[in-house]
């Protein structure tokens, strides 16, 4: 009798386990539709695939309910599939249900300006709206987070990575409109004028948290109206004797240089002290005090340009965006002097403004440009205001090195050591495995680094080949840099096989291990190290990367938990 109960229990639940799966993958495949519909403003089709996402979602939770599915959860061998199955099915009914139907009621075109404007007073009104949504995406989050994937079948295993990583995308998303909906009434002067510094960060030169601080333009906002006045680059700033003030730990690693140099400020990779250092460079310079910095790479224009279009630079030369990063970063380079070359830079930068600022713009596009490029640290924002400061300290824009991590985090921070602009020619790729459990609780993780040159042999112009402190002016010397995770250390590094020294160091809680690297042109290097975690039981691994002209090449290979 008790037999044939789990037998026909059994048989229940592989047949309500069927119609879960197929509801998921129809819910699945329709939240990226979703997703891309509402990227793109196509409302009217964006409404069509949410009924259907709703009936979708709404039968997978319906059929991973009741108590036939709740006994066989706790069943010794099916039941961490089962539970997992439901929580899917209950992250994409949720999002179904609240998230969808309020991100598609809010007019997200508020965040962006139009005709040189932005208009605070509706951005006010979706305020409420968009923090509701954030709420409830940032719960579902939470929730899948929590899940235990590790003894998971494959199928369902890679179906909540899958969905994690959704909800990771969406979660970014609606965390900046959010806090752009808060934050941007204040800081675009709803309330007093404000004063910002827009800099270019080099790519052509690599800094940790993307280029070397290039031209700078002051940006001044009052009531949402938002204008461009001065303009200059980093050099006309000069050197600074006696240096500034600079962080302990930041000067046992790179000296007195980022209170020098207005160029090496972002030797660190945390970003508000290279902001910090650059607006007092600014003050002692200009004499003008300025309420925050705001960081863009010519990627980001690339991004930018898709919702503008063409813009045209004074002079007749056309800023698209399939070539701004090739013509900002080498062309120019290769065919003006130092004197065109900041003219140059200063109309680009001025054009753009005016495109972005001015000219109606595709706003979904504009939107998504925004979401990629704080995605991968390219928009980077430092508020002088401590209490604004603190409101988005923990988003990617805010390039702030945490000192605790959520989850593992090992940095892979790159410096210029040429004193060219070679950066554009490296290609870099990066790939990290979760290794052993220790006795001490800690794990240890595996970093290997590729740094890959395309530059030619020869034919490049003096602006281009620079100071040459490599030997060859045709090798790019690269400092990497490698932060261990949060309470972590750096235990040992080989470059091309042999055990290479290491500059040392600590900074925000990770031990920091430098190795110079020159690679020369088409040439290849891999630089292998092995770190530690702190106390630990997760598989899982995260990167941050120097974001580079071109992009890197990435893998992660995570493992099971150490209680497993």
């Amino acid at each position: 009798m008790v037999g044939s109960l789990l037998l026909a229990t059994a048989g229940w639940i592989g047949f309500r386990g069927w119609q879960a799966r197929a509801h998921l993958l129809n819910a699945a495949g329709l939240a990226r539709e979703l997703s891309a519909q509402v990227v793109s403003g196509d409302t009217e089709r964006a409404l069509r695939t949410l009924s259907a996402l709703q009936e979708q979602a709404s039968a997978a939770r319906s059929a991973t309910a009741g108590p036939g599915w709740r006994l066989g959860r706790h069943t010794p061998i099916a039941g961490d599939d089962l539970d997992a199955v439901r929580q899917i099915a209950v992250a994409i009914d949720e999002l179904a249900r609240q998230a969808f139907p309020a991100l598609l009621r809010t007019d997200l075109t508020s965040l962006v300006p139009t005709e040189g404007r932005l208009d605070l007073a509706r951005l006010t009104a979706v305020s409420t709206e968009l923090s509701q949504v954030d709420d409830a995406v940032q719960r579902t989050r939470r929730d899948l987070a929590a899940v235990p994937a590790d003894r998971l079948v494959q199928q369902v295993r890679q179906a909540l990575t899958d969905l994690r990583g959704e909800i990771d995308r969406l979660a970014s998303l609606t965390t900046a409109a959010d806090q752009g909906a808060r934050l941007l009434p204040p800081l675009l002067g709803a309330s007093g004028s404000r004063r910002y510094l827009l800099v270019s960060q080099n790519l052509a030169e690599l800094r940790a948290t993307g280029g070397m601080f290039g031209a700078y333009a002051l940006i001044e906002a009052e009531n949402g109206q938002v204008r461009m006045g001065q303009q200059g680059s980093s050099a006309s700033l000069g050197r600074f004797t006696p240096a500034l003030k600079v962080p302990a730990e930041i000067r046992r690693i790179w000296t007195d240089l980022p209170g020098i140099y207005p160029a090496d400020v972002n030797l660190t990779p945390h970003f508000p002290t290279a902001a910090a250092l650059y607006r007092e460079m600014f003050r002692r310079k200009t004499g003008t005090t300025v309420d925050g910095v705001l960081a863009v790479d010519p990627v980001v224009l690339s991004y930018l340009l898709k919702a503008t279009g063409p813009v045209l630079v004074p002079g007749g030369v056309p800023l698209a965006s399939e070539k701004v990063v090739q013509t900002l970063l080498n062309d120019t380079y290769q065919r003006l002097d130092l004197k065109q070359q900041d003219d140059f830079f200063a109309a680009s930068a001025a054009a753009v403004f005016d495109a972005f600022f001015k000219k109606n713009v595709n706003s979904r596009v504009l939107l998504s440009a925004f979401d990629r490029a704080i995605t991968e640290r390219r928009i980077l924002f430092w508020s002088a205001r401590p209490e604004e400061q603190r409101t988005f300290d923990s988003s990617r824009m805010a390039g702030a090195l945490p000192e605790q991590d959520t989850v593992p985090t090992v940095g892979v921070f790159l410096n210029d050591g040429s004193g060219a602009k070679l950066g554009f020619y490296l290609r870099p790729a990066a790939s990290l495995s979760v290794g052993e459990c220790r006795s001490d609780g800690r794990r240890e993780l595996r970093l290997r680094v590729t740094l890959r040159s395309t530059a030619p042999k020869s034919g490049l112009s003096k602006s281009v080949l620079g100071l040459g402190l490599a030997g060859d002016p045709y090798t790019v010397r690269t400092l990497v840099s490698v932060y261990s995770p949060a309470g972590g250390s750096v235990l040992d590094a080989r470059l091309d096989g042999t055990e290479t020294a290491l500059g040392s160091g600590t900074e925000r809680r990770r031990q920091v291990a430098t190795a110079s690297v020159d690679v020369g042109p088409g040439a290849e290097r891999v630089l292998e190290v092995r770190a530690l975690t702190a106390k630990t039981g997760a598989g899982q691994a995260e990167l941050w990367l120097t974001p580079t002209a071109s992009p890197w090449t990435t893998q992660v290979h995570s493992a099971p938990s150490c209680d497993q």
